[in-house]
Order: structure tokens, then C-alpha cells, then sequence
């Protein structure tokens, strides 16, 4: 009796054993697709590939339906794709940065180059401080961890000012321009449009832009677990983007008019916006990685992210086809 009892016993628990592996995600079958979850900011490609339904006429055949979700700037934006409350999204080469350093779950797609022209640091034109070394002992306002934060960092190194020797103000870029209107902050480090329309609104000096001191990119990125189960979808979800960019390249006009329609911002600001903004989606080539390597190696230095990272460890391993 005791033999047949402990038999039974190591069956019942080879029959659990077994239940628990049909239910790992290795064995389980994965569920249809049924919302693709895209984050955006109203500025650029995003915006020109919401505003052409790609996406949803690619992903349209298969029911899944497709969901824009917006967001301020670039690092709220990666704090959802990390948390699963969207699969995708587009953010400057900072942004990504603090979200690796932060062990975020999340994969780097592709390469939207950029010239660096609609990103700057502006002071008011009666202010003293005509160029980046001047503004020692200054008060910048800057959003932390995006793009604007990593022209900063670069710029004030390059004029061999210590980054300790400003006081960066951390700002959204709403309330950085409040503060650039009213005189709170002596200099403001921002993208488009709102640089843009800085730039009509107050005539302000530009002491440089992104374009005299970084070669950057900007970034189509992934949820990491999001892109192993559905692969298809992001492939896909690239695939609009280069299409977008194709339109966008040739149809600047139009651009202008639909970010100004979706963001409520000047036409006139739009365009400058448009005009001088680079439209393309490339591959994560060696030399793209490595740039983006140096912006983390920077950031690592000044301690502005809790650990040095490797960028390429981040970078999404398509599926062999």
C-alpha cells in the first residue's frame, strides 16, 4: 500500500510538472493580435504616418486594429513601452539611453536620421551670453533624459564649460517655454516645433543647434517582450514608416498643414519645422550604434544615468526569414 500510495503521489506530481510546462509562454500558443498600441508625440514622421493610416491598411487585413497614444516628450513615452502600455513608439537618442541605464524592456528597431537643424539652445536676444561658454553659472531649462538634454551635455563639453558649472532647470517643454517667456531661465535647449516657434514668437539668439555638435539619429523602438511574439507587426509597423517618409519628403507643404491641423501650433512655425526636418528610416548600421554609444558614454560620465550601458545590447535581433 505505501509503494502503490508514494507511486501515485510521484505520478500526480509528473502530471502537474507537466501541466505547468503546457503552461509556459514557450509551450503556450500565442493569442491573436487584436490592437497594435503606438506611442507618438505630435511632431514629424509619427504624426505624418497617423495622419496616412499605413499602419492601419497593413494591419487592417489581419483584425487588428490600431491605437495612438500620445505623449509630452520622449522619456514618459518609454516609461509606458517598458510597462506594456504601448508596443512601439519614436523618441529621440537620449531618451532610450536613460531607459536601458534603467533596465527598461525594450528593443531599438531602426534609424530616423537627423540633421540636428530643428533642435537648439536659445537665449532671449537682449541677453548677454552670445555663445555656449557664456553660459556658466547660468540657469538652461532642458527636459531631462531627451534629446535636447544630450545637445547640452555635448555642447557645453565641446566649450569646455563642466556641466556642473550650469544649473539645469528640468522642464516639460511646455513649461520650459513659460519659463523662457517670463524670463525664469537664462537658456532653453529644445526640438521642433517648439523650437520653431520660439524662434517667431521671441526672435531669439540661437548659440548652436544640434547639427554644429552631434551627428544623432532619432529611434523607432520596441517593447522587447512585444517584438519576440509579434515580429510581423513591428516589420510592418517599419515598413509604413519608410513609406510615410517617402511622402513626407516630397510633400513638405502638406506635412506642415497636418502637423499644424493635429498640434494646433502656427502654420508658419510648422513649416520652418518641416523645411528643415530630414524624412527616412534606416537600418541600426555599426557606425549608428557606436554614435549612439559615445551619447551613453557621456551621459555615464557625468553620472546623469545610474550605470554605463551597451547600447548594442539593446538592439532588436530580427527573425531569420
Amino acid at each position: 500500500m505505501i509503494a502503490l500510495s508514494r507511486r501515485a503521489g510521484l505520478l500526480a506530481l509528473a502530471a502537474a510538472a507537466s501541466a505547468v510546462i503546457g503552461l509556459s509562454p514557450a509551450g503556450a500558443q500565442q493569442a491573436p493580435l487584436k490592437e497594435f498600441r503606438i506611442g507618438f508625440q505630435k511632431a514629424g514622421l509619427p504624426v505624418v504616418t497617423r495622419h496616412l493610416q499605413i499602419i492601419e491598411k497593413a494591419l487592417a487585413p489581419e483584425g487588428i486594429s490600431v491605437r495612438w497614444v500620445e505623449f509630452p516628450s520622449g522619456p514618459p513615452l518609454l516609461e509606458a513601452l517598458n510597462a506594456g502600455a504601448v508596443d512601439v513608439g519614436w523618441t529621440g537618442d537620449a531618451p532610450p539611453i536613460f531607459a536601458q541605464a534603467a533596465g527598461a524592456n525594450l528593443v531599438y528597431v531602426a534609424a530616423l536620421p537627423s540633421n540636428g537643424a530643428g533642435e537648439g539652445i536659445l537665449v532671449p536676444a537682449d541677453s548677454a551670453v552670445t555663445s555656449v561658454a557664456g553660459l556658466k553659472g547660468k540657469k538652461v531649462g532642458v527636459t531631462k533624459g531627451s534629446s535636447a538634454h544630450n545637445l547640452l551635455v555635448a555642447a557645453l563639453e565641446r566649450a569646455g564649460v563642466p556641466f556642473a558649472d550650469i544649473t539645469p532647470v528640468y522642464l516639460s517643454p511646455a513649461d520650459a517655454a513659460a519659463a523662457f517667456a517670463s524670463g525664469k531661465i537664462d537658456a532653453w535647449s529644445i526640438w521642433d516645433p517648439f523650437f520653431a516657434i520660439a524662434e517667431l514668437r521671441h526672435k531669439p539668439r540661437v548659440l548652436t543647434t544640434t547639427k554644429d555638435e552631434l551627428n544623432v539619429n532619432t529611434y523607432f523602438l520596441a517593447n522587447k517582450s512585444f517584438a519576440a511574439a509579434h515580429p510581423a507587426v513591428v516589420i510592418k509597423a517599419e515598413d509604413a514608416l519608410k513609406q510615410s517618409a517617402r511622402w513626407a519628403d516630397q510633400n513638405r507643404t502638406e506635412v506642415a498643414k497636418v502637423l499644424a491641423e493635429v498640434t494646433g501650433v502656427d502654420i508658419a512655425a510648422q513649416t520652418r519645422a518641416a523645411d528643415r526636418q530630414v524624412f527616412g528610416v534606416g537600418p541600426l548600421t555599426a557606425e549608428v550604434i557606436a554614435g549612439q554609444q559615445q551619447t551613453a558614454d557621456r551621459f555615464a560620465k557625468l553620472g546623469l544615468i545610474p550605470r554605463a550601458i551597451v547600447v548594442k545590447d539593446a538592439v532588436w535581433v530580427r527573425p531569420q526569414s
